[in-house]
């Protein structure tokens, strides 16, 4: 059973229940990028105390959003199928969020979970699917994600690898996919740094990948 119950007979009361404490849904959001271990969680979520990591886990696995699975003599936690369910809510939670981000502050991180779930937020596979297949490094911080796009296929992993742009920029990333700002403006103002490749090919991200603020 979840720590909260609110008395009241309803999906969406029920699904609250189930993820509605805190940091459950980040969890999920960290999951939903691929199966992690308790330490891997615990650095993508630097503020969670670790006792309520350990109870959110277990009120998740409880739930059956979540399983402990073994891999490689270690243990790691993935989304059952029921959980992998919550993937377009979480979308859908990350764009209308997006509309009130604003600007970060100095705090504020980006982790390379929260990116990869950003990007995907952002994707425009019906646009995608008009422009040659392209990658992308992008480093934020100390994290760095390869993006490949293939048609109406996004691809984000960490690492490195051949890419045809690679970038660096900080939270003010947001105004670029927000529209805001226009690629060569973006560049122009530091807000992002070219590293290698074309510098044009940003003006391809923007369309590939847009929320509207």
């Amino acid at each position: 059973m979840a720590a909260r119950e609110y008395g009241q007979y309803c999906g969406v009361t029920r699904a609250l229940e189930l993820v509605g404490e805190r940091w459950a849904m980040l969890i999920v959001r960290d999951l939903l990028v691929g199966p992690r271990r308790y330490g891997e969680l615990a650095a993508g979520l630097p503020r969670i105390p670790s006792n309520i990591l350990a109870a959110r886990l277990k009120e998740l696995q409880d739930a059956g959003i979540l399983r402990r699975m073994p891999r490689s003599r270690v243990i790691v936690y993935e989304l059952t199928p029921y959980g992998r369910e919550l993937e377009p809510v979480v979308l859908a939670l990350g764009a209308w969020g997006f509309k009130a981000l604003g600007d970060p502050r100095e705090e504020q991180i980006i982790t390379p979970d929260s990116m990869t779930m950003a990007l995907r937020t952002a994707f425009r596979p019906q646009v995608a699917a008009t422009l040659p297949a392209t990658a992308y490094e992008a480093r934020f911080g100390p994290t760095e994600l390869l993006i490949r796009v293939d048609g109406s296929a996004l691809d984000v992993t960490r690492g490195d690898g051949p890419v045809d742009l690679a970038f660096a920029a900080g939270p003010d990333i947001r105004r670029l996919i927000s529209g805001e700002l226009a690629p060569d403006r973006a560049i122009a103002t530091g807000v992002v740094e070219v590293l290698s490749g074309r510098g044009d090919l940003l003006d391809r991200f923007a369309d590939t990948f847009h929320l509207a603020a």
